[in-house]
């Protein structure tokens, strides 16, 4: 597992390939600055090899252009997915300084906000996945307040209580732990990224 802290965000991430499989078909990147923190997802369609080309292609275009905002980010997500297999992919872009993050995803890939004072939030993504054909996006802005905790993850997490562990009092390595511990259906690809806003 992959841990990531500095004064305004920290983070932990965890991946888990299909069985059997030496690729993991799920790519992810975040960074973060004194101003923002940026974070994507991407999930290749199918497992193995090209899978694992698309979602990374994905992952490289959001770290070469990481200024950009988040519609910028899913343009470039989809051009470099042209000739390729194709992925779902959510990005994900924190402003620091304001208290606000701006949300997109095409596919099926979960995000969770949980607010110290009790609020969910829960972006619903655009249907289909990102392949180079033109494609509708739906960016959404939210304020948060510090001592957020969100969670994204892709679909090969199967979790029911997810909700339920942001709203606990634990801890975000606690969360990451039992997540990690969680029954990974192994006929997919498996990836978390579980964080707290300050």
């Amino acid at each position: 597992m992959k841990h990531f802290q500095q004064d305004l965000v920290e983070v932990y991430a965890y991946q888990l390939a299909k069985e059997g499989k030496f690729y993991c078909g799920d790519s992810y990147y975040y960074t973060a600055t004194d101003e923002y923190f940026l974070c994507v997802l991407a999930d290749g369609l199918g497992s193995g090899q090209y899978a694992f080309e698309a979602s990374f292609a994905v992952a490289e275009a959001v770290k070469n252009n990481a200024d950009k905002d988040v519609d910028s980010l899913m343009k470039h997500c989809n051009e470099v997915l042209v000739q390729k297999r194709g992925a779902a992919v959510a990005v994900l872009k924190v402003n620091l300084k304001e208290k606000e993050f701006a949300y997109s995803c095409v596919g099926n890939i979960r995000f969770y906000l949980y607010t110290p004072s009790g609020k969910l939030t829960y972006p619903i993504p655009v249907t289909g996945y990102l392949s180079g054909r033109p494609q509708t996006f739906r960016t959404q802005c939210f304020p948060y307040e510090p001592g957020s905790k969100f969670l994204l993850h892709s679909d090969g997490l199967r979790t029911s209580n997810s909700k339920a562990l942001l709203r606990s009092c634990c801890s975000i390595e606690m969360i990451a732990n039992e997540l990690k511990n969680e029954e990974y259906l192994n006929a997919d690809d498996s990836t978390f990224i579980i964080g707290s806003l300050h």
